[in-house]
Formats: structure tokens, C-alpha cells, sequence
């Protein structure tokens, strides 16, 4: 494509050399690099805009309309924007909502975040759909698109990076002071709602840095340990996963590991994970309990999963599945009171019906320490 010179318009510029043309928004100067990947929830872009697990990627919301309730001070799942760059079809200028208290354009700008509207974001996801997660550039229209293809496929992924220092706490912050129930969450990139659901159920919530070790969590005299959602590779952070293997041998209580805290539970037990072809991001991916044969709607952000095979020589089995691939959503220890899934139960956004696993996890709680 030739340069067009034009303020008033951007670029999406794929490794694979698709090249897609927009009106820019948000921050006024558009030059990131990352993963380019979609989400097919119908509302809930702030919380999505401010999930950890999408640290290095770009992220593209299907729904056509986006922007139409702007951004709200009740709705932040972190401190602050995590994705390096937002895309969307159809984006609204005149929001009604009556908690907003700034426009999405006006949020992007704030935290200095490249956006692109006007995109056929069908189109693209159809091509992440064939081709698969790619790397991308968001660029000014004047950019010459065959150089920046070439840099695009110089570098590599954002998750072959341990992306876990982006987003991790830097010192321990605790949740709920007063709360009756002592749990330490590994924050690995840790959405608040975890922490509100918590909370909600009468928990003092120590919220620790990713590279906390087994001596100082225990140190805590926890009842429980939650290790978090998160982004990237799972198997970079090996800190995390040795304190996990260390925990998992070693302390003695529940563990409920979210997302990227399923994973690392694999990886700790000696399973494998791999990279999904495009992720499961959405907030109605539908999966199935083994125990119960129940079908559950699920919250998803996620693009790697924990290999079924692998698990056969460990000490966990297969507790759920993904009705559309088949890929692990859960996991359960054989003989101690451990188990995670793939899926966000706290929702935000999406729907809240798995948030029966906080419960279940607080039953093993209270269980365990009445036998101790």
C-alpha cells in the first residue's frame, strides 16, 4: 500500500502481510508492536482493556459497537490498561451510561494506548482464525507497510518474554483486612474481581509479587493460596513454577489455581502446555463438568492450554473440557485438596455463574482447618 500521508487515517499492518486501514484513536501518536488477537464478548471492553492476561497483545473486539456506556470507575479488573493497542469496527462518540465518567477515547489517551476504528474486524478475525495468533503493528498511515512487515517478522513473540514483572504486584497488598478466612494469591496478573469475590466471602486476601517463594507465602500462615490468572507462555516464569511444585509437595492446605494458575499447576506436576492456534477469549465458551456432566458458560482469556496426554503420569486428572476443541478447562488433584480451571469464575466481564468454584474452594477451607 502506498503512503497516504493522511492524519485522519491508520494502520494494522499483520506479519503475514494483510494490511488493514483505519481512522485512528486514543493516544495520537500510533506505533506498537504486539500479538494480535480478538475477543468475542458482546460488552465488557473496559474490564477487558484492564486484564492483566492481555499484557504484549493488541487486542480486537468482534462486536461491532464499542464505546456506546464509556468507562466507569466500578469496572477496572487492574491499576491500569494492560493491551498495547485496541481495535474495533464501529466505535461510539456519544455514550449514555450513568456511571461513566469519560469517554473510551478519552481512557486510551489517558494511558497512552493506540486505537483504530472503522476496521472490518470480521475480516480480521477470520484471518487470526486461519492463520492463527499473529504479530502486529499498529502504525500511522504514511508508514512504509513492506518495511514494517519485515521488522514485524524479525522479532519475536511477546510472550517468549516472562511477562509476569509487567503486571505483578511489587510489594504484598492485603484485601479485606478484617476478613475471617487468611488467603495468599500469587499474583501472576491477578483481576481484581478474584480479589472482590474473595472478599465477598469473608477472606483476608495477601495479595504477594509473582517471585514470592514457598518460605515467605507459608510465612503468612495461609489457609489457602490462589495462584492467578496471567499472561504469556506459562512455562517462562519457572520462579513461579517451582514455588507452585514446592506447594503443591509441601504446604499442606487448599489450592485453586485460575488460568495461567491451572497451567502453572501442569507444568509443576511435570504435564506440558502448548499454544492454541487462536486463544479463547469470550465470555461464552461453553465447558463440561466430568463429575456432574453439567455445561457451564464460561469467561475466557487465554492462548495456551495444558496438554490432556501429559497429565496421565501426574498426580492430577482431567475434572473439565472445552465443548468446542476439547482442550483441558480443569484439573483435580487425586489426593489433596487441589484444583484449577482455564476459565476466569469471577467473570468481569461475563457471566457469573462459575463463581460457585470460590465457594467450593472456601468449603475445602473451612474443611481443612477444622481437621487441623
Amino acid at each position: 500500500m502506498p503512503a497516504t500521508k493522511d492524519k485522519n487515517k491508520a494502520l494494522l499492518v499483520l506479519e503475514n502481510g494483510q494490511i488493514f486501514e483505519g481512522i485512528p484513536f486514543g493516544f495520537s501518536r500510533p506505533n506498537v508492536f504486539g500479538e494480535v488477537v480478538f475477543n468475542t464478548a458482546m460488552t465488557g471492553y473496559q474490564e477487558a482493556l484492564t486484564d492483566p492476561s492481555y499484557a504484549g497483545q493488541i487486542l480486537t473486539m468482534t462486536y461491532p459497537l464499542v464505546g456506546n456506556y464509556a468507562v466507569n470507575k466500578d469496572e477496572f479488573e487492574s491499576k491500569k490498561i494492560h493491551v498495547r493497542g485496541f481495535i474495533v469496527s464501529e466505535l461510539c462518540t456519544t455514550p449514555s451510561h450513568f456511571k461513566s465518567f469519560e469517554t473510551l477515547d478519552k481512557f486510551l489517551r489517558e494511558y497512552k494506548i493506540p486505537g483504530i476504528y472503522n476496521i472490518d474486524t470480521r475480516a480480521l478475525a477470520q484471518a487470526i482464525r486461519t492463520k492463527g495468533v499473529m504479530k502486529g503493528r499498529i502504525c500511522s498511515a504514511n508508514a512504509d507497510a513492506r518495511t514494517i512487515v519485515s521488522e514485524i517478522n524479525k522479532r519475536s513473540s511477546p510472550d517468549a518474554d516472562d511477562l509476569l514483572p509487567e503486571v505483578t504486584v511489587q510489594k504484598p497488598e492485603i484485601w479485606n483486612e478484617k476478613g475471617a478466612h487468611k488467603i495468599v494469591v500469587i499474583d501472576t496478573g491477578v483481576k481484581y474481581n478474584i480479589l472482590r469475590s474473595l472478599a465477598k466471602r469473608d477472606c483476608k486476601v495477601t495479595v504477594v509479587p509473582a517471585d514470592t517463594n514457598f518460605d515467605k507465602i507459608m510465612a503468612y500462615n495461609p489457609e489457602g493460596i490462589i495462584i492467578s490468572n496471567g499472561p504469556g507462555d506459562p512455562s517462562r516464569p519457572r520462579y513461579v513454577i517451582e514455588t507452585a511444585k514446592q506447594a503443591i509437595k509441601e504446604a499442606n492446605i487448599p489450592i485453586f489455581g485460575i488460568c495461567l494458575g491451572n497451567q502453572i499447576l501442569a507444568l509443576a506436576a511435570g504435564a506440558k502446555t502448548f499454544k492454541l492456534k487462536f486463544g479463547h477469549r469470550g465470555a461464552n465458551h461453553p465447558v463440561k463438568d466430568l463429575e456432574t456432566g453439567r455445561v457451564h458458560i464460561t469467561t475466557q482469556n487465554h492462548g495456551f492450554a495444558v496438554d490432556a496426554d501429559s497429565l496421565k503420569n501426574t498426580d492430577f486428572k482431567i475434572s473439565k473440557l472445552n465443548l468446542n476443541d476439547n482442550s483441558v478447562e480443569g484439573m483435580v488433584h487425586k489426593s489433596k485438596p487441589i484444583f484449577s480451571v482455564q476459565y476466569h469464575p469471577e467473570g468481569g466481564p461475563g457471566p457469573q455463574d462459575n463463581q460457585y468454584l470460590f465457594d467450593n474452594f472456601l468449603k475445602m477451607v473451612k474443611t481443612h482447618a477444622k481437621k487441623n
